[in-house]
């Protein structure tokens, strides 16, 4: 697989959009009609509390909370969509369920809500999967991913800020580690240039590699020239030729 296989859709456009709109819909609809989502929220080790699983990514405190949480994901799901087309829909999913999962068996008494689980599930993601292809393009995107997010580590130990749910934070980002293991994507392999680069190259029979040692020093190797090949032109004839031979009597003095 190569960078043909990197195509634009109106997914990577369309999927964050409509997540992040939906976000913003959900709490108008919180403020405008005075409604208390927060007991939909995550209540850890409650059997009511595991509706929270499903439903905690779309709520959020405030205003504040809603916009830091929807600047990341407007960066981070076009670039999970572009690059890992065919895992993205399946990484937000199960990243929700098992993040939010997670957090409902080892978080505070306490609602836990938010899309800062996600947020990790897709930060963890991203970066883990792109140092495991080893391919330049998405090592590249992990590298550019940490330089953006990667203060975000910090917040998933305990001790940094206790107004927040650490304990989502961790979830998300151990579901996204464990989700680049499980979910394979395909090899990604540089197009063949030289000869070298096939699989089946023997340098042994390469006329140039010939001029090197096993110590990769340079040898002259003299072509020693070809004899030329001698071709012979036999006659045969069945006329008889007769030769007379005189002398000659003249003599010139000098």
């Amino acid at each position: 697989m190569n960078d043909n296989h990197f195509k634009f859709s109106t997914a990577v456009i369309g999927l964050p959009v409509f997540f992040v709109l939906l976000l913003w819909i959900i709490y108008w609809v919180q403020i405008r009609f005075d409604f208390d989502f927060y007991q939909n929220g995550i209540y850890p080790r409650d059997f009511s509390g595991l509706q929270g699983i499903l439903f905690s990514p779309f709520i959020h405190e405030n205003l504040n909370h809603l916009y830091n949480n929807s600047i990341p994901l407007i960066v981070l799901l076009p670039a999970l969509q572009f690059f890992y087309p065919k895992q993205s829909l399946v990484v937000i999913g199960y990243g929700i369920l098992f993040s939010g999962l997670i957090t409902w068996l080892i978080g505070r008494e306490n609602y836990h809500i938010g899309a800062s689980g996600l947020i990790y599930v897709l930060v963890s993601f991203i970066f883990f999967k792109g140092i495991q292809t080893r391919y330049y393009r998405l090592v590249a995107l992990s590298f550019a991913v940490i330089l953006l997010y990667g203060g975000m580590i910090w917040y998933v130990f305990p001790d940094v800020d206790q107004n927040i749910s650490w304990e989502g934070h961790l979830a998300g980002f151990i579901t996204g580690f464990a989700m680049t293991l499980f979910y394979k994507t395909p090899e990604y392999a540089k197009p063949i240039v030289y000869d070298w680069q096939r699989p089946d190259f023997d340098p042994d029979q390469d006329p140039f590699m010939k001029h090197f040692d096993e110590n990769g020093n340079f040898v002259n190797i003299e072509i020693p020239d070809e004899e030329p090949e001698i071709i012979s032109t036999y006659f045969n004839s069945d006329v008889s030729v007769n030769y007379i031979i005189t002398k000659s009597e003249d003599k010139t003095n000098f």
